[in-house]
């Protein structure tokens, strides 16, 4: 799957993105030019060759917490997803096969977070669980689960109605064999697309929750708490919003066009895509080739 992706445009514009994005999470501490943390007199301060976004109202580098804070909206955004991976999808497999009292319960369950409202919600939870990133990501997993959910149950169901798996349960498989021979693989590619959708989710929730300064606490930086900062400034400094701005948008809009690259691959329809692009890759390459010059002395 991974090549097919890789086949398309679309697919490689996503992964050079959040490549770049993986990549600031993991090296953007190391690479901010000042502490992110340290306070000075120049304060709202413009783009200078010393301070290359400008401060904001507390004098510090706006470079430099852009980069330190990007490791926090980057995990929390891959602990939403994976969360709701988790919580999910694995009920939704197993609701096919372990009856339907396990069945009605999942149901039930998922309605259940479906129907609550989902920041009053996490707003309760962090409040008993305490201000944290951890609890905050936890708690906006599970809201989110029911995505998985649905998605995963209706591929099994799909699934399981083939003759070919009902004959391996008639011949004595074991659910946990059935499972991981033949149910994974045709459940992984919906999953997968909802896995890229969620992360890019992920970004929107975390950076909204930290807007609102949740999850994190000041003066730890983070996208979302810099756009919010710097909207308090806006007379003084216009521009200020643009750069997180942009990075959450740049960050959303590749998930959802890695999303649409999977389904565009998956199944048989996009290999046959693919495969039809590669075929008209290697026609154009061998016309160019034929209708070539021959070189004088040539065979």
């Amino acid at each position: 799957m991974v090549r097919r992706v890789l086949s398309l445009t679309s697919g490689r514009i996503a992964v050079v993105i959040l490549s770049v994005i993986a990549l600031l999470a993991l090296f953007g501490p190391l690479l901010a030019p000042q502490n992110p943390l340290a306070t000075s007199d120049t304060t709202l301060a413009t783009a200078s060759g010393a301070h290359w976004l400008g401060t904001d109202y507390l004098g510090r580098d706006v470079l430099s917490r852009l980069l330190d804070g990007s490791r926090v909206s980057v995990l929390g955004s891959f602990e939403v997803a994976l969360t709701a991976l988790g919580v999910g999808a694995v009920p939704g497999i197993l609701s096919v096969y372990l009856g339907r009292v396990f069945e009605w319960i999942t149901l039930r369950l998922t309605d259940t977070l479906v129907a609550l409202p989902f920041l009053l919600f996490a707003v309760a939870v962090i409040a008993l669980l305490g201000n944290g990133i951890t609890q905050a990501m936890l708690v906006t997993g599970v809201l989110v689960s029911p995505l998985f959910y649905r998605v995963a149950r209706a591929a099994t169901l799909t699934v399981a109605r083939s003759q070919y798996v009902e004959a391996a349960l008639v011949s004595g498989a074991s659910i946990g064999w059935v499972v991981r021979r033949h149910v994974w693989v045709k459940v992984l590619p919906p999953i997968a697309v909802a896995l890229a959708q969620t992360i890019g989710v992920g970004f929107v929730i975390v950076s909204s929750l930290t807007f609102l300064g949740i999850g994190v606490q000041p003066p730890a930086p983070t996208w979302g708490g810099l756009l919010a900062s710097d909207l308090g400034y806006l007379s003084h400094r216009p521009w200020a919003p643009l750069a997180p701005a942009l990075l959450i948008m740049v960050t959303v809009w590749a998930c959802n066009l890695l999303a649409d690259a999977i389904r565009d691959v998956s199944g048989e329809a996009g290999r046959a895509l693919v495969n039809s692009r590669r075929a008209r890759a290697n026609r154009l390459g061998t016309t160019d080739s034929d209708s070539a010059p021959v070189p004088a002395g040539g065979a």
